[in-house]
């Protein structure tokens, strides 16, 4: 025995000897830049000090999501142990980690994504902090799925959807979410399927661009980055790129005063890759299919609570919430529109954007 374990120890060490050492990447100054040069907030859990001087400075590290309205959430949800909830949205699973803790052991949580790479790290890293399938199940499916859902596992007590992009997504170049870094015009937030933000520009009009950058995101100047946009297309020369759609918008701007045209410019590129991001994703049809569904998978007194990003999603969600309650399904829904405190927007920018509203079912 004693042998044979010698020669296992030998065998491990011979393997590991002869595997490549992988150096981490190199970077010049002082500081990292790129994505993938920031190593350390890539692995929080061994560079905890890094991560937190990042968010201390009111940042998101990289490959992180900063869950917001948490407190909010969870004033109204009301959760408590024996109960079943639904995170519609489950994402880097902070909002699903801090339910899952109000549970206290009783009950269960379905959590559903669409994103199947992030889905996979989110579902080791609850997994390590002790919620497996006994209390957790994570499901690869659209939210707009919803009564499929219910009709499986609910009617629910509690129900969130957070229909922001996740910070991971934002800050990985690969995904082609952000403007401010190169990388493929992708925008799916299921990166297996679907059409890529580059092959849709392949497939519209000029005033069909002009009105989805109008509609999805009330971009002043829709139609002139529609005639910029398809004038490259129409020449053969491909608009595949963040960086390449960011300059065109510049370009396009070229008439706004110089003293206003860099924040011009930020703010039409901002509306520009949302606009094309809702379309490539089928945002708007999603949530309206989500939000018909949601009477009948709320167990009768379950609250719902819904964070929105743009005033296109506020308004449907409003719209919606207030219908049904004029119709008796919801018993109460919320009058006044809830936002992060000062104090949370100044810890994490990406949360000034955020409305928060809820309903109960009657």
């Amino acid at each position: 025995m004693e042998r044979q374990n010698r020669e296992t120890q030998n065998q491990t060490s011979q393997n590991q000897a002869s595997q490549p050492h992988k150096r981490r990447v190199r970077y010049k100054g002082t500081h990292p830049r790129t994505y993938q040069e920031k190593y350390k907030e890539l692995q929080p859990e061994k560079y905890q000090d890094t991560v937190e001087h990042v968010m201390q400075k009111g940042g998101t590290p990289a490959g992180m999501h900063i869950s917001i309205c948490v407190k909010e959430i969870l004033d109204f949800l009301q959760i408590k142990p024996g109960q079943k909830g639904l995170d519609a949205t489950l994402g880097y699973g902070g909002h699903t980690r801090r339910m899952l803790e109000c549970l206290e052991g009783k009950g269960h949580i379905y959590a559903l994504d669409v994103d199947a790479v992030e889905l996979a790290k989110t579902r080791e890293r609850l997994a390590g902090f002790g919620y497996g399938p006994e209390i957790l199940t994570v499901i690869e499916m659209n939210f707009a799925n919803l009564g499929q859902v219910a009709a499986e596992h609910g009617p629910f007590d509690f129900v969130l959807a957070d229909l922001g992009v996740s910070s991971m997504q934002i800050d990985n170049p690969e995904r082609g979410f952000s403007y401010k870094t190169d990388g493929p015009l992708d925008l799916r937030l299921n990166p297996t399927a679907g059409t890529t933000a580059a092959q849709r520009l392949l497939e519209v009009t000029e005033e069909e661009l002009a009105g989805m950058l109008y509609e999805n995101s009330d971009e002043p100047y829709a139609e002139e980055i529609a005639h910029a946009v398809m004038a490259q297309i129409k020449a053969g020369r491909p608009v595949d790129t963040t960086t390449r759609l960011r300059q065109l918008i510049g370009e396009a701007l070229a008439f706004v005063p110089e003293a206003d045209r860099t924040e011009a410019v930020k703010k039409s590129c901002q509306r520009s890759f949302q606009a094309l991001r809702i379309d490539v994703n089928s945002e708007f049809e999603v949530l309206y299919a989500f939000l018909d569904s949601l009477p009948d998978a709320l167990a009768s007194g379950g609250r719902v609570a819904v964070l929105t990003f743009h005033s296109g999603e506020d308004r449907l969600v409003k719209k919606s919430f207030k219908q049904m309650k004029k119709a008796g399904i919801y018993s109460e829904i919320c009058e006044e529109v809830i936002r992060p405190s000062a104090e949370e927007c100044v810890r994490n920018s990406r949360a000034r954007s955020t409305k928060m509203r809820w309903a109960i079912r009657a």
